[in-house]
């Protein structure tokens, strides 16, 4: 079955538009893992489920297969996809990689989050 996703350019300027932000260390770090992927149809995928110690976690991997209710965002050439239901969790948050001492990881900086857990990939709402 073939799916049409709303193409939603990541423009700041676009106020009041549903969005999900990419900050520059997500680029660069997605960019890098897409080129090991070796696929150019993969895409990065965030999703919210239910679930951690806050009640909702997010889900971030690379995908190929895209759904009716997905929209992808787009940024110097980095396809970011969420699903709609996953979108009204994240809605207006912004993508980010830190590097640390102790490890390196996505984050989500999340205006819809009341709470978060300490490792911070659980929230609630």
């Amino acid at each position: 079955m073939e799916t049409t996703a709303r193409t939603v350019p990541l423009d700041p300027k676009r106020a009041g538009t549903r969005r999900v932000g990419l900050a520059d260390g997500a680029v660069k770090r997605i960019k890098a893992m897409l080129a090991r992927e070796a696929n150019p149809e993969a895409f990065f995928r965030i999703s919210v489920t239910g679930g951690g110690c806050s009640g909702f976690q997010y889900d971030f991997s690379f995908d190929t297969v895209m759904g009716e209710e997905d929209l992808i965002f787009e940024r110097d050439g980095v396809r970011l996809v969420i699903d709609e239901m996953s979108l009204s969790f994240v809605d207006g948050a912004e993508l980010r990689y830190e590097e640390e001492l102790v490890g390196a990881y996505f984050t989500i900086e999340n205006p819809n989050a009341t709470s978060s857990c300490g490792c911070g990939s659980s929230f609630s709402i």
